[in-house]
């Protein structure tokens, strides 16, 4: 059990840690002082290498986390609320980050190999928003797996 929390805590931190470095950090530097061109170059590089982090970090998460629900707490039938609302919104996180990844991602790079810079930017514009709505979510799974049963029961 304790290998499995810790990656577990591991890869949220990676992920979370990530998006929020992103939205809070990156996104209004680059938004404020570039121009279209580098601007989308940059961040479509930050994506090429942090997207692979995000990859390992979902299979960490998924991984662990039934790996914890199944052999530790017997199943989800004796799981506590805050665990079952813990799940569900990593699986909700999984699948904004797959539309990320195989959508405006794909289009991002696409408009930004061709210089297709309104394109690209509509294609990040989408990113930003969905990655937005990750952080925020992440941030509640985060405080439901860390003092959920405290909050929730």
């Amino acid at each position: 059990m304790g290998i499995a929390l810790t990656l577990h805590v591991l890869a949220a931190i990676v992920w979370v840690g990530g998006m929020f470095f992103a939205w809070m950090i990156l996104r209004p530097v680059s938004a404020s002082q570039l121009d279209p061109p580098p601007r989308l170059t940059l961040w479509l590089g930050v994506f090429d290498r942090f997207f692979p982090w995000v990859w390992a970090a979902v299979a960490v998460l998924l991984c662990t986390g039934f790996w914890i629900v199944l052999s530790v707490l017997g199943g989800f039938a004796n799981a506590a609320t805050h665990i079952h609302l813990m799940t569900a919104l990593a699986l909700v996180m999984t699948a904004i980050f797959v539309w990320i990844y195989f959508v405006p991602y794909r289009q991002l790079g696409a408009a930004v190999g061709k210089a297709d810079w309104p394109r690209g930017g509509q294609a990040l514009g989408r990113i930003r928003r969905l990655v937005g709505i990750n952080l925020v979510l992440g941030l509640l799974t985060a405080a439901s797996g860390s003092g959920g049963r405290y909050l929730v029961g």
